[in-house]
């Protein structure tokens, strides 16, 4: 039975076929009428894309929900009006990144140009760069804004754009939702300025990659470590992705001499397919299939590997077996923030004004360090943006030392405001040379940490549903947690519920009810809910901003008193999530 196209689509459809697009888009939106093809019309068609925690990210494509010159030049002519109003009295500076997917130099162009055309001043890169080298760039400038056009480690067939604000962040409330409600506003593409002044338009290149490695390499802690360890042998994979341009060349300016590239992922690809992997995610073991092939072939010391836009790292180290093995995004940031803490100690740079901020999904491994070390840890909503609001807000306060997201996001200092992944591997590589030299490995050091904290093992179960249906299916599924909270996990009694879209937290043994703040230290209304136990298990359910997705996190904990225990006690909190999966009906 044919699928009827909603009216309210088909008057989406009409207002494309009629108004001022091109030829080409017209053409392809007949042949799917023709076709008969409504289920794709309607998910073309349906809503128009919207900045989440990524900012804009879909499908490439025709349609008002995919990926395309008109979707980004109305995204483009929103933000130029909004920094016009934002700036009225200022020459108006933007600097513009992008990666190697399908259509990203294209799409970046097309974003110069209407800016230009709006009389900004612009600094594009002259070829692929890292998104976090554009934050980089935003502060080392002073540009008012700045984009990249990325979808960072979604699949080939998407693209995205991330819009930055004057700090070099993200844009955050109510930025972001005054850029929406000037894009809304544009009710015509003949509204939109796509013929650019040239004049306007300088193109930038070598001079910021110095500033920026240059900076990095001044993060460095550890250096007489490096020194001795120089020779530690690193395997790093870019991906096919812009981590090339840069992480190299910052680990050899570190000091770092036995660096080996992965060749045959080496090349930025160009037509964003990514040949040699089936999805460009270093979270996702496959991604560093020939990484690891490479580091036990050589005995490596430690694996990097970066997404397309270089903004996350996964790493791969020898555990209690002798065995290469990858780390998760928690380890990786737990064992970052501890490192940093230390030679900050070791320094005699804690105060008592230092603080390390993470995400709500984070583990709360973080949290109990950092209170050890007398210093601050600040917990905001997932994204990136949120942390460096919290930099921003602290500024002349607190010394902001690190941060970190589960999803494989670090950063070290405050001159970027995202997800750093070139500076993560330099620090990264200097905390395996720290500890190579103390006779550690990253996982020796990592089993300290357990010791001296505790066990913390953190499950993601992640559930795609597309398309429409799709996501009416999880706007359900969260409905019914908030109003049917489970009442144990895994024999444990669930305590307290914490919903970001009320903003309160309920005490389910008593029924009270108490409000949590907003406005400010990264928390403002958003549709998470968070349930506690009486045995410090955490569960979190979060639809995902940027993929068709809801994500169900769930935090445990254990004692560790001795490494020889370490498999044992890995495989019962392993299990313990799985419990807690299948009693919700997860799995």
């Amino acid at each position: 039975m044919a699928v009827q196209l909603d009216s309210t689509v088909e008057k989406k459809v009409n207002s494309w076929l009629e108004g001022n697009y091109d030829s080409e888009t017209k053409a392809a939106i007949q042949q799917l009428i023709d076709d008969g093809s409504n289920v794709e019309l309607t998910d073309a068609f349906y809503k128009d894309l919207e900045f989440g925690t990524g900012g804009l990210r879909g499908l490439i494509g025709i349609g008002s929900n995919r990926m395309n010159r008109y979707t980004v030049g109305t995204a483009t002519q929103g933000l130029a009006n909004y920094l016009k109003k934002a700036f009225p009295e200022e020459e108006v500076k933007v600097a513009i990144a992008y990666d190697c997917r399908i259509k990203s130099d294209e799409f970046s162009t097309i974003i110069a140009d209407i800016f230009s055309a709006n009389g900004f001043t612009v600094y594009l890169f002259d070829s692929l760069r890292p998104t976090p080298e554009l934050s980089f760039t935003i502060r080392e400038l002073k540009c008012h804004s700045g984009v990249v056009v990325t979808a960072s480690h979604n699949p080939k067939e998407y693209n995205g754009y991330k819009a930055y604000w004057v700090d070099g962040s993200q844009v955050v409330a109510p930025h972001d939702g005054n850029i929406i409600d000037e894009v809304n506003a544009i009710t015509s593409i003949d509204q939109i300025k796509f013929e650019g002044n040239p004049a306007l338009i300088h193109l930038i290149s070598e001079e910021i990659d110095k500033k920026y490695v240059d900076h990095i390499v001044s993060l460095s802690i550890s250096k007489e470590a490096i020194k001795r360890q120089k020779d530690v042998k690193i395997v790093f994979t870019p991906i096919h992705g812009t981590g090339v341009m840069l992480v190299p060349r910052t680990l050899e300016q570190m000091g770092f001499e036995n660096v080996t590239v992965i060749e045959e992922q080496a090349e930025p690809n160009g037509n964003g397919y990514f040949p040699t992997v089936v999805y460009p995610n270093p979270e996702e073991s496959e991604a560093m299939t020939l990484a690891l092939q490479k580091a036990r072939e050589i005995d490596a010391d430690l694996v990097l590997g970066t997404d397309p836009d270089a903004d996350r790292v996964g790493i791969g180290a020898k555990n209690h077996h002798g065995e290469l093995q990858l780390l998760n995004g928690n380890q990786t940031a737990s064992l970052l923030i501890y490192y940093l803490l230390s030679a900050w100690k070791d320094a005699g740079k804690l105060t008592g004004k230092q603080f390390v901020c993470k995400t709500i999904v984070t583990t709360d491994l973080i949290d109990n360090m950092a209170e050890a070390f007398g210093v601050n840890c600040y917990n905001t909503l997932t994204g990136f943006k949120y942390i460096a609001q919290v930099i921003r807000e602290k500024e002349g306060i607190e010394e902001f030392i690190g941060g970190g997201e589960e999803s494989y996001g670090y950063l070290i200092g405050d001159a970027v405001r995202d997800k750093d992944a070139i500076a993560s591997c330099a620090m990264i590589a200097e905390l395996t040379a720290y500890a190579k030299d103390k006779g550690l490995s990253l996982f020796d050091m990592l089993m300290e940490i357990y010791k001296q904290f505790g066990f913390y093992y953190e499950g993601l179960i992640s559930i795609t549903k597309k398309g429409k249906t799709g996501a009416e299916e999880i706007q359900q599924m969260m409905a019914d947690f908030r109003a049917n909270p489970p009442e144990t996990l895994a024999g444990a009694e669930v305590v307290r519920m914490d919903d970001y879209k009320a903003l309160t937290t309920t005490n389910l043994q008593t029924g009270a009810i108490t409000e949590i703040p907003s406005g400010e230290m990264g928390i403002e209304s958003s549709n998470v809910l968070q349930f506690f136990t009486t045995d410090g298990t955490k569960f979190t359910c979060r639809p995902s901003g940027t993929e068709p997705k809801i994500k169900f996190y769930v935090g445990v904990r254990a004692e560790f008193e001795k490494k020889e225990d370490f498999d044992t006690v890995y495989a019962d909190l392993k299990e313990k999530v799985q419990k807690i999966g299948a009693e919700l009906g997860l799995h």
